[in-house]
Protein backbone atom coordinates (compact mmCIF):
# COMPACT_ATOMS: atom_id res chain seq x y z
CA UNK A 1 0.00 0.00 0.00
CA UNK A 2 2.74 2.22 1.07
CA UNK A 3 4.40 1.87 -2.19
CA UNK A 4 1.43 2.84 -4.48
CA UNK A 5 1.36 5.84 -2.74
CA UNK A 6 4.76 6.61 -3.08
CA UNK A 7 4.05 5.47 -6.61
CA UNK A 8 1.14 7.64 -7.24
CA UNK A 9 3.01 10.69 -5.67
CA UNK A 10 5.93 10.00 -8.46
CA UNK A 11 3.74 9.98 -11.47
CA UNK A 12 1.45 12.83 -10.41
CA UNK A 13 5.00 15.25 -9.39
CA UNK A 14 6.26 13.35 -13.33
CA UNK A 15 3.02 14.34 -14.95
CA UNK A 16 2.23 17.85 -13.55
CA UNK A 17 6.45 18.97 -14.44
CA UNK A 18 5.82 17.35 -18.05
CA UNK A 19 2.33 19.07 -18.50
CA UNK A 20 4.42 22.72 -17.70
CA UNK A 21 7.80 21.62 -19.30
CA UNK A 22 5.30 21.01 -22.72
CA UNK A 23 4.36 24.77 -22.52
CA UNK A 24 7.72 25.49 -23.86
CA UNK A 25 9.04 28.47 -20.61
CA UNK A 26 12.80 29.39 -20.40
CA UNK A 27 11.67 30.53 -16.80
CA UNK A 28 9.07 28.75 -14.91
CA UNK A 29 7.59 30.56 -11.50
CA UNK A 30 6.97 29.32 -8.39
CA UNK A 31 3.94 31.24 -6.78
CA UNK A 32 3.83 31.06 -2.97
CA UNK A 33 5.20 27.96 -1.08
CA UNK A 34 2.61 28.02 1.50
CA UNK A 35 -0.35 25.89 1.36
CA UNK A 36 -3.09 28.05 2.27
CA UNK A 37 -3.63 31.45 2.66
CA UNK A 38 -2.85 32.64 6.35
CA UNK A 39 -0.34 29.58 6.66
CA UNK A 40 3.42 29.28 7.02
CA UNK A 41 3.34 26.01 5.93
CA UNK A 42 5.76 25.56 2.88
CA UNK A 43 4.63 23.08 0.75
CA UNK A 44 8.75 22.23 0.50
CA UNK A 45 8.34 18.35 -0.35
CA UNK A 46 5.98 18.34 -3.05
CA UNK A 47 6.79 21.10 -4.81
CA UNK A 48 10.56 20.46 -4.56
CA UNK A 49 10.23 17.25 -6.64
CA UNK A 50 8.46 19.29 -9.62
CA UNK A 51 11.17 22.38 -9.44
CA UNK A 52 14.28 19.54 -9.46
CA UNK A 53 11.80 17.74 -12.87
CA UNK A 54 11.73 21.21 -14.69
CA UNK A 55 15.51 22.22 -13.72
CA UNK A 56 16.59 19.03 -14.85
CA UNK A 57 15.08 19.91 -18.67
CA UNK A 58 17.28 22.78 -18.14
CA UNK A 59 14.83 25.59 -17.30
CA UNK A 60 15.15 27.72 -14.98
CA UNK A 61 12.82 28.52 -12.01
CA UNK A 62 12.45 31.02 -9.88
CA UNK A 63 9.92 31.50 -6.40
CA UNK A 64 7.68 34.22 -5.48
CA UNK A 65 7.18 34.20 -1.76
CA UNK A 66 6.80 37.21 0.35
CA UNK A 67 7.25 35.28 3.83
CA UNK A 68 10.52 33.93 2.77
CA UNK A 69 13.36 36.36 3.24
CA UNK A 70 16.50 33.79 1.91
CA UNK A 71 17.53 34.78 -1.41
CA UNK A 72 17.43 31.40 -2.23
CA UNK A 73 14.87 28.47 -1.89
CA UNK A 74 15.98 24.83 -3.19
CA UNK A 75 18.37 26.41 -5.21
CA UNK A 76 16.21 28.50 -7.39
CA UNK A 77 16.79 32.42 -6.97
CA UNK A 78 13.70 34.29 -4.84
CA UNK A 79 12.26 37.39 -6.61
CA UNK A 80 9.99 39.60 -3.82
CA UNK A 81 8.70 42.01 -6.41
CA UNK A 82 5.60 40.14 -7.34
CA UNK A 83 5.39 42.73 -10.98
CA UNK A 84 9.17 41.54 -12.05
CA UNK A 85 8.28 38.11 -11.02
CA UNK A 86 4.97 37.87 -13.13
CA UNK A 87 7.45 39.86 -16.28
CA UNK A 88 9.82 37.41 -16.41
CA UNK A 89 8.39 34.22 -15.43
CA UNK A 90 6.75 32.16 -18.90
CA UNK A 91 4.97 29.82 -17.24
CA UNK A 92 3.34 30.35 -13.31
CA UNK A 93 3.20 27.37 -11.04
CA UNK A 94 0.55 28.18 -8.68
CA UNK A 95 -1.50 26.23 -6.02
CA UNK A 96 -4.07 28.14 -5.87
CA UNK A 97 -4.95 30.83 -8.05
CA UNK A 98 -5.23 34.62 -5.90
CA UNK A 99 -6.32 38.02 -7.23
CA UNK A 100 -2.35 38.52 -7.22
CA UNK A 101 -2.16 36.88 -10.45
CA UNK A 102 -5.09 37.31 -11.97
CA UNK A 103 -3.98 39.78 -14.61
CA UNK A 104 -1.48 36.82 -16.01
CA UNK A 105 -3.82 33.71 -16.11
CA UNK A 106 -2.92 33.09 -19.35
CA UNK A 107 0.85 32.34 -17.91
CA UNK A 108 -0.86 30.65 -15.06
CA UNK A 109 -0.69 26.46 -14.30
CA UNK A 110 -2.66 25.68 -11.88
CA UNK A 111 -4.90 22.28 -10.55
CA UNK A 112 -6.96 24.91 -8.62
CA UNK A 113 -10.10 24.42 -10.42
CA UNK A 114 -12.59 26.78 -7.75
CA UNK A 115 -10.11 29.30 -6.74
CA UNK A 116 -10.10 27.91 -2.85
CA UNK A 117 -7.65 26.52 -0.54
Amino acid sequence: MIQAIVDANRTRKDFIADSIVSRGPKIVGIYRLIMKSGSDNFRASAIQGIMKRIKAKGIEVVVYEPVLKEEEFFRSRVVNDLDEFKKISDVIVANRVTGDIEDVLDKVYSRDLFNAD
